[in-house]
């Protein structure tokens, strides 16, 4: 494949945020819906992706996670939260929880997938209500997944049984899906890691304690009407992160790309259209807020 159309397809990444802010709590963007969270004394890891196979070893072998790479990157979690079971957002997550010792927590296929990777009963959560996560609450709500590949679901289904591990990629659907609140102390994050919602159950939880930080897919965003403006008036935050906008076949470490047909500089101008502030994070870069 030529440069010029690996450029028309995955155009380079966006300019990050300069201002890496002075909070008390820290959000660092892993690439895809993944983030690091970490306030005094806890940290949280939603949707964690780092291994990164490659579009044919992804498509033809079994998918093992890079451990050493998850251990140089996240030395430390308390926490691991997945809004859904796909590969680029669950396939970690055990292997993750088994080097930190991090509670795994989600829905019962995401749950499926720490036992096939032998994780003891104690260290999984059910996503069925709030859970206490030390000085921080994690909320899920009930949610949809994007119609993100050509106007489809991508691997619809559940896990109802712990799949062969490592697993292929088509043995990992998404199972419930759900958005992830989370209550730092007073401080509110709502993590999105697929475009779509059920605006009403989203619009019940939120009532009229808008959100402080939204983490926003921009993949698949055009198959919801109204997608980004819809959910920035409900969420009302005062920033917004997009994520999952980066080529996840690309190695970590590699200069980001973007996804075929994702332009972040537009999906930041639908954010500040809607009313509220992009931030926007290079792979590894971290902000304070």
């Amino acid at each position: 494949m030529s440069g010029h159309l690996l450029q028309y397809l995955c155009p380079p990444a966006p300019e990050p945020t300069r201002d890496p802010g002075s909070g008390p709590r820290r959000l660092t963007f892993l690439g895809t819906a993944g983030f690091v969270v970490e306030i005094p004394g806890r940290t949280l890891v939603l949707d964690p992706y780092l291994s990164r196979p490659g579009l044919l070893a992804t498509a033809f072998t079994r998918l093992a996670s890079n451990e050493a790479l998850l251990s140089e990157v996240i030395p430390v979690a308390d926490d691991v939260l997945c809004g859904h079971s796909h590969h680029d957002h669950a396939l970690d997550a055990p292997a993750l929880c088994r080097l930190t010792g991090a509670r795994l927590i989600g829905s019962r296929a995401t749950l499926n997938l720490g036992r096939a990777a032998g994780l003891p009963e104690s260290q999984l959560v059910l996503a069925d209500g709030p859970v206490p996560c030390g000085p921080c609450t994690a909320t899920p709500i009930r949610s949809l997944h994007g119609k993100a590949v050509l106007g489809r679901v991508p691997l619809p289904g559940d896990i109802p049984v712990p799949p062969p591990w490592p697993p292929r990629v088509w043995e990992l659907r998404h199972g419930d899906v759900y958005l992830w609140h989370l209550d730092l102390a007073g401080v509110s994050v709502l993590h999105v890691d697929s475009a779509d919602f059920h605006a009403d159950d989203l619009r019940a939880f939120v009532g009229d304690r808008p959100v402080d930080v939204l983490c926003l897919c921009a993949v698949g965003r055009e198959y919801r009407r109204d997608y980004t403006r819809e959910i920035v008036g409900i969420a009302r935050p005062r920033v917004v992160v997009p994520c999952h906008w980066d080529d996840f076949t690309l190695p970590w470490g590699t200069p980001a790309r973007q996804l075929p047909g994702v332009d972040v500089a537009s999906f930041q101008s639908e954010i500040r259209a809607a009313g509220s502030e992009p931030v926007v994070l290079g792979l590894g870069q971290s902000w304070r807020f």
